[in-house]
């Protein structure tokens, strides 16, 4: 029997190291929510996506090549006389040579006679290729201001991945942070139930000499049972915390080594974190887009030029005497709206409308800013003053459980003073761990609106 239980001992050793070794600490877990994490992956794409759109734009630079095949048979007179000119195959019998030499009898006016060969030609087949090359020399700036645009689209899109980066790294940092938590309260309320375990062995062999009775024994468990259905609770909170880890990581996660020290208050000035965060940087692009839509709504006042050229052969059969058959066509286009009943003012003005907005959003997006720091430095040092004091709370707290604790065993206090000074135990517990959460979830909110601390 001793041989097994040691057999079982070093198995649970074992076991134990191999749940430490497999255990991810913070920084490991923050490496894997980068490549891992289904919303930071899915906030990639939608970069790729703008920057495929940028591209997009720029490729309109230069110009499109298309190729272009006709076929075609018809016997309409139209149709027949130019497929033959674009075939460069016209002869002077396609214009009704024929009835003007020889005129039918009676007639008398030659001029009038109908040319039956053009009129009513046979069928024809036609076959045209053509490549054509279209590029514009200028577009009164549009481009390059659609250009401008679609580069701080791509930005925003990117900046708007750093911030869900930032917010996931800030839900795992705190829920690594409330697992020490929850460890540390787990602790001292094991602690408390130890200690109760005692005065429930204490309170039974009292009541055996007579110097207690059964009720304060029903106190003790009933006290016992608070406290296991707080830990019940705690370790519940915990699960659902290895549960939420591992949605964040997207795999399986079972065991964490939670961190030791405290949170440190970041050192951020309010000049940094204005300049870092998220929010101020997308109004500053949102700012530079609307300037490039202004640039794009002068674009009305300029001329368009482009240039085009093309080559073609055509026959009757599929590049049948292409090179007999081959013309090219090269020229240049000017366009300009002189008039348009006021439109492209209008749509100026707008512009330059949205643009003053955007200054002004900008602008209150830095006052909001600067005044949640602000909200947030004066509730970290009220959370600090408050978790120094139930430190020293909890430290009397322990102490008078531990005075009453040794008066009740000198019949000097009932059992109800005592369970009274342990719930006032727990209860400084609970409110310190509350505190602590408070503070951790203030510094990791302080930091997302920096942009900080990565790890």
């Amino acid at each position: 029997m001793k041989k097994l239980i040691s057999m079982l001992s070093f198995a649970l050793v074992l076991s134990a190291n191999d749940t430490t070794t497999n255990a991810l600490t913070l920084s490991q877990a923050l490496e894997l929510l980068q490549s891992q994490n289904l919303e930071i992956k899915a906030a990639t794409y939608d970069v790729q996506s703008a920057k495929a759109k940028k591209d997009t734009v720029s490729g309109m630079n230069w110009g499109k090549l298309t190729f272009e095949q006709d076929m075609a048979r018809s016997n309409d007179a139209g149709n027949v006389f130019g497929f033959k000119l674009t075939s460069r195959e016209a002869t002077f019998g396609d214009f009704g040579f024929a009835d003007f030499l020889s005129p039918p009898p009676g007639t008398t006016d030659v001029l009038k006679v109908q040319p039956n060969d053009l009129n009513y030609p046979g069928y024809r087949n036609f076959f045209q290729s053509k490549l054509k090359y279209e590029v514009p020399l200028f577009t009164g700036f549009a481009i390059s201001s659609y250009e401008n645009i679609m580069d701080e689209m791509t930005k925003i899109k990117s900046l708007d991945k750093e911030k869900i980066a930032t917010e996931k790294m800030y839900e795992l940092k705190k829920s690594y942070y409330d697992m020490a938590l929850l460890d540390s309260s787990i602790k001292n309320l094991n602690k408390i139930l130890h200690n109760i375990n005692i005065l429930e062995n204490t309170t039974k062999t009292m009541i055996d000499v007579g110097y207690a009775k059964k009720v304060d024994l029903l106190e003790v468990k009933a006290k016992k049972g608070n406290v296991e259905r707080l830990l019940i609770q705690m370790y519940a909170n915990k699960k659902l915390l290895y549960h939420y880890i591992s949605f964040l990581l997207n795999q399986k996660v079972d065991a964490i080594i939670p961190p030791k020290s405290e949170v440190p208050m970041p050192k951020f000035s309010d000049k940094e974190v204005l300049s870092r965060n998220i929010d101020i940087k997308k109004a500053n692009e949102g700012l530079a887009i609307r300037k490039s839509m202004l640039d794009a709504s002068e674009a009305g006042y300029y001329p368009t030029v482009g240039a085009f050229g093309e080559v073609a052969t055509a026959d009757d059969t599929f590049l049948g005497d292409a090179n007999d058959h081959k013309a090219y066509t090269v020229g240049a286009r000017l366009s300009w709206n002189l008039f348009n009943g006021g439109i492209d003012s209008a749509k100026i003005e707008k512009s330059k409308i949205e643009k003053m907005k955007m200054q002004s959003q900008l602008e209150l997006a830095k006052e909001g800013i600067a005044l949640k720091v602000a909200k947030i430095r004066t509730q970290i040092e009220s959370t600090d003053a408050e978790i120094a004091s139930l430190k020293r709370e909890l430290d009397l707290a322990n102490a008078i459980y531990d005075n009453y604790e040794g008066r009740y065993k000198e019949k000097l206090v009932s059992m109800s003073d005592v369970i009274i000074k342990q719930s006032a135990q727990i209860q400084k517990i609970l409110q310190l761990q509350i505190a602590k959460n408070k503070r951790i979830e203030k510094i990791f909110e302080f930091e997302k609106l920096a942009n900080g601390e990565k790890y």
